[in-house]
């Protein structure tokens, strides 16, 4: 019954889609923006030579530049003005949140409400200029170097204004594509860093798709492979939306009421807690902090390649940390599932959430309020945590292992997939929300000019 009862008003919703001015305002705005993204991703760094990098690009086939290219939307792999992405940003924004972890001073900013958020937020930016500025700086010279052992070189100019006009140029990309997505988050539908993430993603999926194709038509993958790799694609895809729709509803009672017409019964709700209550946040948070050193230790290695012992070191660093390598898999898999219980302490507070269920009177049925309510919501959320950790970790780390051992072309990487599905189901819940305020907005109108005729 509720289901059809929901589909009913989505109905409605969808049948009020072309009244809703507003709504449509905001998904050509959006639509705009990933257009001047996209646009962006083709536009090269100056002094590049694209033939030359193109050439170079596709030795490191396989490697963690491949990987950081497909997160890019492939700007890496033309260098253009938005290399890096907003990865620098997202880098600066974990360091931030786990020093407002630790340190009192920027917990107590986290605390002041919208005056806090606003300077922990300029922190954020200082730190991605810094990143920005370091990455671009060693992608500069690894670009000058890049090559010089095959006689190839994909800059036409190599010195010092060369380096400073990179990193510039990416400074300036990164920080462009950060007010965009801020500009989405605010005037468009959807949080705007991850569509721009989700956009970058998304962009590669036709040259993977075709690329399965291909292979199936010259014989280099036989059927049973496509098939199995569609069939573990729909799988995943509708594990993550049934994981992400998972939660544990917790029962919440309030007292009775005396009201002028008598006793009220008692009031029950439930407090749910999503089963990944951290969403895509960890896979997204572990990946830059993997691919931004090791972007830098692959162009530091290479301009090092063959001089000294440090750059042998990073080289064999690199092939160690590389995609399908047990030391990286163990690593992502690690990182993702400390994120997930770092970020779910972030997003909701058991000591918060059990103070303002004793100032409204809620109490769960059979716990104390206060302090053994507090216990109680902590020990929940971390049972449901370890199985969303759990999800995350097989989800991100499946597809890894099938490309590296078990020898299947499983080109749409779990990170991706998840990246996309979650943004997606964010961005229609948004719609929908927007939907149904317009459409209550109508009736209160309506009821608005139906009592003023009464009056009359």
């Amino acid at each position: 019954m509720a289901s059809a009862a929901e589909q009913m008003a989505a109905n409605i919703s969808l049948a009020n889609f072309a009244k809703a001015t507003d709504l449509k305002k905001r998904l050509w705005f959006t639509l705009g923006a990933l257009v001047v993204f996209r646009m962006l991703s083709f536009v090269p760094l100056p002094g590049i030579d694209p033939n030359a990098l193109n050439d170079l690009f596709n030795t490191t086939r396989g490697t963690v530049l491949d990987f950081f290219n497909t997160f890019s939307g492939g700007s890496l792999e033309r260098m253009s003005l938005i290399a890096l992405g907003v990865m620098p940003y997202i880098t600066a924004s974990i360091v931030i949140q786990l020093a407002a972890s630790m340190s009192p001073t920027l917990a107590a900013l986290r605390k002041e409400g919208e005056s806090g958020r606003k300077k922990l937020n300029q922190y954020t930016r200082y730190g991605t200029v810094l990143l920005c500025v370091i990455q671009g700086y060693f992608i500069a010279v690894g670009l000058e170097s890049w090559g010089a052992t095959q006689g190839t070189s994909s800059v036409l100019n190599p010195g010092m204004i060369f380096r400073a006009t990179t990193v510039v140029s990416l400074l300036g990309g990164t920080m462009f594509l950060m007010w965009l997505g801020e500009q989405i988050t605010s005037r468009g539908i959807g949080n705007g860093i991850s569509l721009i993430i989700m956009a970058g993603i998304v962009a590669s999926f036709p040259t993977s798709l075709a690329q399965l194709f291909e292979g199936g038509r010259t014989g280099s993958l036989d059927p049973v492979s496509i098939i199995t790799v569609i069939a573990l694609a729909a799988g995943l895809v509708l594990g993550i939306c049934f994981m992400e729709r998972a939660q544990r509803r917790v029962l919440i009672q309030y007292p009775k009421r005396q009201s002028a017409r008598g006793q009220i019964q008692q009031e029950r709700s439930h407090l749910p807690l999503k089963v990944n209550t951290a969403g895509v946040i960890p896979p997204i948070f572990a990946s830059s902090l993997l691919l931004m050193p090791l972007t830098i230790a692959q162009f530091a290695g290479t301009a090092a390649e063959g001089e000294s012992a440090w750059g042998d070191f990073v080289i064999q660093l690199t092939q160690w940390l590389q995609h399908g390598a047990p030391l990286y898999m163990a690593l992502y898999g690690a990182g993702i599932i400390f994120f997930c219980f770092f970020y779910t302490t972030v997003v909701f507070n058991p000591e918060e959430t059990a103070e303002n269920l004793k100032k409204h009177g809620g109490f769960i049925p059979g716990i104390r309020p206060g302090k053994r309510t507090e216990e109680y919501l902590g020990y929940v959320l971390n049972r449901i945590t370890v199985i969303g950790a759990a999800y995350l970790t097989l989800i991100c780390l499946i597809p890894e292992y099938l490309i590296a051992r078990a020898g299947i072309p499983f080109y749409l990487g779990g990170t991706s997939l998840l990246i996309v599905v979650n943004v997606t189901m964010d961005t229609v819940t948004q719609i929908q929300s927007h939907l149904l305020a317009h459409q209550y907005g109508d009736l209160i109108k309506k009821a608005k000019l139906k009592g003023g005729r009464l009056t009359r």
